[in-house]
């Protein structure tokens, strides 16, 4: 994919640096975070739920914020040790730690969170304020223009 430098637009601009920034971390998107994979999915109009599977962690290990239009979801799980003198020979469930981040539109905030099965479910909700929704504006009939009489003097 080619890189496209936009520094000579940040001399002309005023006010687009969220923007920019936003292409920036578009084009160095990194595809090799696959860890915990995720779903998106559209519940409603307005309406949103980041699935993501996290099995083996309990909902103390697991957390949930929202700062500046980012969701972070973070995992913390000390590695277990067998204390009954077993050894594992091959570990294929993943215990390690991660972070992963979602960045929201404007107005997005998250409703709640769940974990079922394995499964942290969050859900969002784009609340528009009242001020920025469109609004329907009736067309009214304007008053007959008043017709000026001229009087003489006799």
């Amino acid at each position: 994919m080619r890189q496209f430098d936009l520094s000579p637009l940040y001399r002309q601009t005023v006010g687009f640096d969220r923007l920019f920034n936003l292409l920036d971390q578009a084009s160095g998107f990194e595809t090799s975070q696959s860890y915990p994979p995720y779903n998106i999915e559209r519940t409603g109009e307005n309406a949103y739920r980041v699935t993501l599977a996290v099995a083996g962690f309990s909902r103390e290990e697991l957390s949930v914020e929202t700062k500046e239009n980012a969701l972070s979801v973070k995992g913390s799980k000390e590695p277990a040790q067998p204390s009954d003198g077993r050894e594992v020979l091959h570990q294929g469930i993943a215990a390690r730690a991660f972070e992963r981040r979602f960045q929201l539109a404007d107005h997005v905030v998250v409703t709640g969170a769940s974990l079922v099965n394995g499964l942290l479910h969050v859900d969002l909700v784009r609340e528009i304020p009242e001020a920025q929704k469109p609004r329907r504006i009736d067309i009214g009939v304007a008053a007959p223009a008043a017709t000026i009489v001229e009087s003489k003097a006799a």
